[in-house]
């Protein structure tokens, strides 16, 4: 078992982990109970649910919590912005070295299936009326996350463009202040618009937006290409193949999980 949490929270992930979410004390009214497993084992009983994707009644008792503990610790962590706050504290780790390329960032949305009651979810136009939500993401040159989103299956790629870049946060540099725009910007033709342009040049981005009939869409670009393997590695979580999560921000929280799980295949800069 200690090779297994090993292996799901590695020590460096563990470190970052408490400085952002405290201790939480199981205490029954009634008494008698002892916490069978702690922290690190319970974020590797949640991180083994997001990549396995397997649900919380099937989480094997290898790591000595009982499904329901472990469930109620991530809708603890969930309601407390934990998972947002252990990525934001990797991307400032990431950008004290260096780590982060600005130059070239890109953008862009994966549609997932939903259930019928789930809010933040819509009937998607490209798969035959089902719904469905989408995740908006931005990331830097090498492919990582520096801003995620959800939105509704039948809302337009376009609409997420200004809240994911407004997203950003200060993330910190090697040398001087904080940093929270890209110097560049690729996208597909899903944001040709003018708008989207105009608002982009106001913040001092350039940005390189695929026209409408112009260019050809099979032609992938030659740096947009990795925002597309980001995705890919997105789907190596296979909890988000499919949207379970009734509440937007359990669904959201695992997607943090997911882009958390990247930092381990995404390369460094050179």
């Amino acid at each position: 078992m200690t090779d297994l949490v090993e292996w799901l929270v590695p020590e460096e992930l563990w470190v970052l982990f408490r400085r952002v979410a405290p201790p939480i004390e199981v205490i029954r009214p009634q008494g008698g109970d002892r916490r069978r497993a702690g922290d690190r084992e319970a974020l590797a009983a949640i991180t083994f649910v997001a990549t396995s994707g397997c649900t919380w009644r099937q989480l094997p008792p290898v790591f000595g919590s009982a499904w329901q503990t472990v469930c109620r610790r991530f809708d603890q962590r969930s309601q407390a912005r934990v998972w947002a706050r252990l990525y934001r504290v990797i991307l400032d780790e990431l950008g004290a070295r260096g780590e982060l390329d600005w130059s070239r960032c890109a953008i862009d949305s994966v549609s997932v299936r939903a259930g019928e009651r789930e809010p933040l979810a819509g009937s998607n136009p490209t798969g035959r009326g089902k719904r469905g939500s989408k995740i908006h993401l931005i990331t830097d040159r090498n492919g990582l996350p520096l801003s995620l989103a959800i939105l509704g299956a039948n809302m337009h790629d376009s609409l997420g463009l200004e809240p994911l870049v407004r997203g950003i946060p200060p993330i910190r540099s090697r040398r001087g202040p904080r940093r929270r725009r890209p110097a560049k910007l690729h996208a597909d033709k899903g944001y040709d618009y003018d708008h989207l342009r105009r608002w982009l040049r106001s913040r001092g981005i350039r940005h390189r937006i695929a026209r409408k009939g112009i260019e050809s869409s099979q032609r992938l670009g030659r740096h947009r290409w990795v925002v597309e393997r980001t995705v890919s590695w997105l789907a190596g979580c296979r909890r988000l193949h499919r949207r379970y999560e009734r509440k937007a921000g359990r669904f959201l929280a695992f997607v943090g999980i997911a882009a958390t799980l990247i930092r381990r295949r995404c390369p460094a800069r050179t």
